[in-house]
């Protein structure tokens, strides 16, 4: 069995694999396309974490392989709190396992679908906490690219934390990036330039892209553009060459 653990300050020997069994399974709490997770309890520390389990099997069938393993390099070096940090990952036959942060407040999407009506407080708290946490990531050449309501997590005291680095990339200070990678709804024009016209590629504001568009959402309910998974990409360049985003009234000055 297969073991890694950060740089972070650790909360366990040193001189000792962590494994599943450092761990005390209590409850699922949710189902992912390649396994599930739980919330876990470390056996010497008490601390609670939840617990990611991700099928090797299911990864290899879905290609999904390299973004795993980009996902845990990734996460590896990192530390913020306004990250979903990851504290452990091991393997064994079946599955690979990462031990992150636990955080029961639910993602921003579910609050949406239960028809939550954001503050415009507590929406400038949040793009206040994610845009400290994108600013961290740009420090270690990092584009999250699939910023949304879908991958923020709220914590039980209201903070937001960014999770799923399963498409983000890693570039070098005067490389750009040139895939089209994210959710479409959220993701900026130059991603799509760089996809359909062969353009000079992108860097770190497509985050910031993707979290004005969220900010939005979370004020208004809805997107400023009416972009689908199946919308095409010649159509969504026109959309934003052609369409004026409608700001409501009733925000602040500060907020527009």
């Amino acid at each position: 069995m297969g073991s890694n653990h950060s740089h972070k300050t650790p909360v366990f020997d040193e001189n000792a694999d962590v494994n599943f069994d450092h761990f005390q399974i209590l409850r699922a709490i949710g189902k992912g396309s390649f396994g599930k997770v739980c919330i876990v309890q470390k056996r010497d520390t008490k601390k609670m974490y939840a617990m990611k389990y991700m099928n090797k099997q299911k990864c290899i069938e879905r290609d999904e392989v390299r973004n795993v393993f980009r996902e845990l390099q990734i996460m590896q070096g990192l530390e913020h709190p306004f990250l979903v940090n990851l504290w452990y990952s091991f393997q064994d036959e079946e599955d690979m396992f990462m031990v992150v942060d636990l955080l029961l407040g639910g993602d921003l999407r579910y609050h949406l679908q239960q028809n939550v009506h954001f503050k415009e407080e507590a929406v400038k708290l949040y793009i206040c906490e994610l845009a400290m946490a994108l600013d961290y990531l740009q420090t270690y050449n990092i584009i999250h690219r699939d910023i949304k309501p879908d991958n923020i997590l709220l914590d039980e005291h209201g903070h937001v934390h960014i999770t799923d680095f399963n498409v983000a990339t890693i570039v070098g200070d005067s490389e750009k990036a040139t895939s089209m990678a994210g959710t479409k709804p959220y993701m900026a024009p130059e991603v799509f330039q760089s996809y359909l016209e062969g353009g000079p590629g992108y860097s770190y504001p497509v985050d910031w892209w993707s979290l004005g568009i969220t900010a939005y959402e979370l004020l208004r309910g809805w997107r400023p553009y009416d972009i689908h998974s199946n919308t095409a990409v010649e159509e969504i360049l026109l959309m934003f060459r052609a369409e004026k985003v409608h700001c409501s009234s009733t925000w602040s000055k500060g907020m527009v």
